[in-house]
C-alpha cells in the first residue's frame, strides 16, 4: 500500500485560508488519481477533491470555488488550497491515492482544520 503523510492544518477565522499538503511513498505516484476526503464529528467521510493522473479535477458541490487541488508529480505530492473557509469546513482531511475504483492507500492519521466563527 503506499503511505500517506497528511500536514498543513491548523485553526484559521472563517474567511482564512489553508494549504493542505500529502507525501505519498514509492516511484509511481504519476499513474494515481489523488484525493482529499474529510471527515467532521458525528459525520460520515466525504470526498472533497480528486485530481487524476492526468491532471482533470473535480470538487464536492460545498467547496467548488473555494478549494482547488494540486500535484506535483517530482515531489510525490498533492496539495489542497482552501480559500473563504467557513466553520463547516472543520473536519480531519485525510488524502488517498486511487487507482480506478480501488483506494490503494492506508489512511492516514489526517490533518485537522478548525475553522472558528
Amino acid at each position: 500500500q503506499v503511505q500517506l503523510v497528511e500536514s498543513g492544518g491548523g485553526l484559521v477565522p472563517a474567511g482564512g485560508s489553508l494549504r493542505l499538503s500529502c507525501v505519498a511513498s514509492g516511484s509511481i505516484f504519476n499513474i494515481f488519481d489523488m484525493v482529499w476526503h474529510r471527515q467532521a464529528p458525528g459525520k460520515q467521510r466525504e470526498l472533497v477533491a480528486t485530481i487524476t493522473s492526468g491532471g482533470s479535477t473535480n470538487y464536492a458541490d460545498s467547496v467548488q470555488g473555494r478549494f482547488t487541488i494540486s500535484r506535483d508529480n517530482a515531489k510525490n505530492t498533492v496539495y489542497l488550497q482552501m480559500n473563504s473557509l467557513k466553520p463547516e469546513d472543520t473536519a480531519v482531511y485525510y488524502c488517498n491515492a486511487k487507482l480506478g475504483l480501488l483506494y490503494k492507500g492506508s489512511w492516514g492519521q489526517g490533518t485537522q482544520v478548525t475553522v472558528s466563527s
